[in-house]
């Protein structure tokens, strides 16, 4: 099975915890724009979607489906979004997309956090992936100093610019031994948005797409 595909099953997955005439929170990626398709073809009919991304916006409102703003429709039964690396305990990196700010914001408004993805994004411990650090332009330089201060090696993911206007910095070479100890030390950066690393908040289901159909993971 390709990877596509197995996001794909991911995806459809993801629609039985969709309830008819609800409010739902969509995040952003490939995997996510199967769901988005999937949603609008084979799911219940939903009131609207809080969107995470102006790309998946556009997508939601081709499908004809309506999207509102955060402030507008409050707190969210479900927020259905994939991620770049999950560990077991259902801990993240995502941002590989630009927007792990909105991301972020709908997760920690959400009751329910489903995961999708293919199974190769499970893994033993984080930080094979850069992780994303969105930050104020004006403080580049100097939150690069202080990720690579922590270990890190920074890179500038120059020539894009978030929803949000700001920046992104990619770290590698970081041992993510203490994910929320981490998140939260990028987090103190004066000048960082917020970091891709999903401790404190992370997925409460993950499903995994794969040769063998759809595995899936519940937070402990």
């Amino acid at each position: 099975m390709s990877s596509d595909a197995a996001k794909r099953e991911a995806a459809r997955a993801a629609l039985k915890f969709v309830e008819e005439g609800c409010i739902l929170g969509v995040g952003t990626g490939s995997t996510v724009n199967h769901f988005i398709d999937l949603l609008a073809a084979e799911g219940p009919s939903i009131r609207a979607a809080v969107s995470s991304s102006d790309a998946s916006t556009q997508r939601l409102q081709e499908h004809g489906i309506e999207v509102m703003e955060l402030n507008s429709s409050g707190d969210l039964d479900l927020y259905v979004d994939g991620a770049d690396e999950s560990n077991r305990l259902l801990q993240l990196i995502k941002g590989g997309g630009g927007a792990l700010t909105r991301e972020k914001i709908i997760a920690a408004a959400s009751r329910k956090f489903v995961c999708i993805a293919d199974r190769s994004k499970l893994v033993r411990a984080l930080g094979a992936f850069p992780l994303p650090v969105e930050v104020i332009p004006m403080a580049r330089s100097y939150v690069a100093r202080k990720l690579k201060a922590l270990g890190g090696i920074p890179n500038w993911r120059e020539g894009f610019v978030t929803d949000n206007g700001n920046q992104i910095i990619d770290v590698s070479g970081l041992t993510i031994s203490e994910p929320i100890k981490l998140e939260d030390t990028i987090n103190a950066i004066p000048g960082v948005v917020t970091v891709g690393l999903f401790a404190r908040r992370g997925a409460d289901v993950l499903l995994l797409g794969g040769e063998d159909g759809v595995e899936r993971i519940d937070r402990r």
